[in-house]
């Protein structure tokens, strides 16, 4: 058996309202769910990026809860990476910087395509990439 796909990917924030504004106000990404305090959830192509308060999702679920998922989180700060085209990066650097998001790094990957990376309002390294950096 092999997984066939990324179904969710996490990243764990300090401030949930900034991480609203800048995920879906920033980078145009759809709210799919919420939950004051603990989480933000949402629509990425055909995944689901979760962003959780890491202090609220250590707490295990109550022995009566209707769903129990396990207790997670992690500090520090994390990484994600959005699939980008050549052209749509050069887009995205410009939408960025309009923005007043600085850039962090840019570069050529030696095996070829290019990535862009800025850090969300928790720290998080947030990049944009070629697919073909990993041969996709």
């Amino acid at each position: 058996m092999q997984p066939s796909a990324i179904l969710e990917s996490a990243l764990y924030v300090t401030d949930l309202d900034a991480a609203e504004e800048f995920y879906s106000g920033v980078l145009g990404l759809d709210l799919l769910g919420k939950v004051d305090g603990r989480h933000l959830f949402f629509r990425c192509g055909n995944g689901v990026l979760l962003i959780f308060n890491a202090e609220a999702t250590k707490v295990p679920p109550a022995p009566d809860a209707r769903l129990k998922v396990p207790p997670h989180g992690t500090v520090g700060d994390g990484h994600l990476c959005f699939a980008a085209s050549a052209d749509e990066i050069v887009r995205w650097r410009a939408h960025l910087e309009c923005k007043k998001i600085a850039i962090e790094s840019d570069f050529e990957w030696p095996q070829s395509g290019r990535s862009i990376y800025i850090r969300d309002p928790s720290g998080n390294s947030i990049e944009f990439a070629e697919p073909r950096i990993w041969g996709i």
